[in-house]
């Protein structure tokens, strides 16, 4: 199984005091080795296949966000703690910037949430917006301003619960977007949107 970077950073503790913990009591052995596997569980990264056409979900999860904001539109995804926190290049285009904004640890599916702390990954055409949740204190992307990335390419991941949002192009609007609030999503797989000329393309 393939694994997220620093997942065994996380789960390692957990194994090395299965054994010690032991002297104390079999069960906590037993919850000891649970919990690490639990841990790298979380930080599965599996293969994904993505179409060839459309705004692709970045990540994970159920659709809690789909929302105006001027003339552009937002949609974002949560993400439970059992689902793949690995994040994916809902379009291809080179990073403009990756930059960080502090902020509060809110649980990730509430309006509070867009005070949260988060990573907001820029491109030319659209914003991907990675935000922590409550329990998600640990944002790693992957990229840099200046490299190039294709549709559905890994970008980076978020430890334990969070969210993530696509201020989608400026030629998309709601009638563009395939998905509804509380819909389940896979990263680089589900098409969160796509204009008419895109299917278009896609069908030639």
């Amino acid at each position: 199984m393939q694994l997220a970077p620093g997942a065994w950073r996380y789960a390692l503790p957990a194994f090395l005091l299965a054994g010690p913990v032991g002297l104390l009591s079999p069960i906590a052995t037993l919850l000891a080795l649970g919990f690490g596997g639990a841990t790298l569980l979380f930080f599965r990264d599996p293969e994904r296949g993505s179409p060839k056409y459309g705004v692709l979900s970045p990540a994970d999860g159920r659709v809690s966000v789909i929302r105006e904001e001027g003339n552009r539109v937002r949609v974002g995804v949560f993400m439970n703690v059992t689902d793949v926190h690995v994040n994916r290049a809902p379009l291809s285009g080179q990073v403009e910037s990756v930059e960080h904004e502090p902020g509060k640890h809110r649980p990730a599916f509430s309006k509070e949430s867009d005070n949260n702390e988060k990573v907001h990954i820029r491109f030319p055409e659209y914003d991907l917006t990675l935000i922590a949740g409550a329990f998600a204190r640990r944002i790693h992307p992957y990229v840099e301003g200046g490299e190039t990335l294709e549709r559905g390419q890994r970008l980076g991941h978020i430890a334990f619960g969070s969210r993530a949002d696509v201020l989608l192009p400026e030629s998309f609007d709601l009638k563009d977007v395939g998905v509804a609030k509380g819909e389940r999503v896979r990263a680089g797989e589900t098409v969160l949107a796509a204009s008419p000329a895109h299917r278009t393309e896609s069908a030639e």
